[in-house]
């Protein structure tokens, strides 16, 4: 795989995002449904936001590593949460340090929905490459 990022704007390069990325000559793609908190039971988590996203990253990390592929392949990441304003008062220190974990510069959208499945209020949709 060739990946090559584009952000023509320099505010860019403070978001943890680009605004576009390509790919060439991929070996594969997983497009994976919507992570949330769930437990393995798949019981819905009913902590505070936070800990919801930190438990929806091992969700994501285990899904992705199943499947063969590595979370550093991550193009696109959409953010679906029920309070943007919530989501960055409290969780976007783990958010980007999580990115950087992974060395992700991906293609991004952040999303306020009225609401998600049952108590949860945090899920991540990805698009991973090898």
């Amino acid at each position: 795989m060739e990946k090559r990022t584009v952000d023509p704007w320099k505010w860019g390069q403070f978001t943890n995002s680009v605004q576009a990325v390509e790919i060439s000559q991929p070996a594969g793609t997983l497009y994976c449904s919507g992570q949330v908190a769930l437990d393995a039971e798949g019981q819905p988590s009913t902590a505070d936001m936070r800990s919801q996203l930190q438990q929806t990253f091992q969700n994501l990390e285990q899904l992705i590593s199943e499947a063969g592929y590595e979370c550093a392949g991550i193009v696109r990441l959409n953010v679906y949460t029920t309070s943007v304003a919530e989501f960055f008062a409290s969780c976007a220190d783990i958010y980007q340090a999580w990115l950087a974990k992974h060395g992700i510069r991906q293609a991004t959208t952040l999303l306020e929905v009225k609401g998600l499945f049952a108590t949860l209020t945090v899920e991540l949709e990805a698009t991973v490459v090898k």
